[in-house]
């Protein structure tokens, strides 16, 4: 199989930024939609775009349901090749993206974390990708990739190799430690994702007791 192969933009400005947000999946295990389950009396997904509005960087949406998202007035992208799961929706925000790095977060993140995030954001120069690691995990849907990337990326989706973990051999990759991350966030709560019915049980007691932002 021939798969299309984005070319990264000439026109973006070498340390310029943008925000995808991932909101492609099936959500097999929530039972519905997890982008509009609701978490403090608003849908899971605006949770997390709200918290990267914070960063004042352009931002788009990565879903082939763009009726669904059409509220928020955001640019949005279809997968450009489909069933090809989180790395199939990396390579769609890279390919989309307006800049030269993008951060990339997945849409059921509600605790994102600002100043965690800024400063992922300030460690971009130094490598092709960005990647905090928790629990000995990387967290390839909270972390910052560039444009030089879409190769690495394209030639794995060609060979049907889909673990986002494999293509961090073939890249530059810069891994932030726990350590450091808890600097920003004691708990990690930036890191919790809602994908279970048990996962959005925790979250709203976790926005029952958190302090207001």
């Amino acid at each position: 199989m021939t798969l299309p192969a984005a070319r990264p933009s000439d026109s973006a400005p070498s340390t310029a930024a943008s925000v995808a947000v991932l909101a492609g999946g099936q959500s097999l295990r929530m039972g519905q939609d997890k982008s509009f389950v609701t978490l403090a009396g608003r849908p899971l997904v605006e949770h997390t775009l709200e918290r990267v509005a914070r960063l004042g960087l352009p931002v788009h949406i990565i879903t082939n349901l763009p009726e669904r998202y059409a509220q928020y007035g955001l640019p949005m992208f279809a997968d450009v090749i489909p069933a090809k799961g989180s790395l199939g929706g990396l390579y769609t925000a890279l390919t989309y993206s307006s800049t030269a790095w993008t951060l990339c977060v997945a849409c059921d993140m509600p605790f994102l974390n600002e100043a965690l995030l800024e400063d992922l954001l300030a460690r971009r120069d130094i490598c092709d990708a960005v990647v905090p690691v928790v629990a000995a995990r990387p967290q390839s849907l909270h972390a910052i990739y560039h444009q030089r990337c879409l190769g690495s990326i394209h030639d794995a989706l060609v060979r049907d190799d889909l673990k986002i973990q494999r293509l961090f051999r073939r890249i530059s990759v810069h891994f932030v430690a726990e350590a450091h991350l808890r600097a920003f966030d004691p708990d990690l709560r930036s890191f919790v994702n809602v994908n279970t019915p048990d996962e959005l049980a925790r979250a709203r007691a976790i926005t029952s007791t958190a302090d207001p932002d």
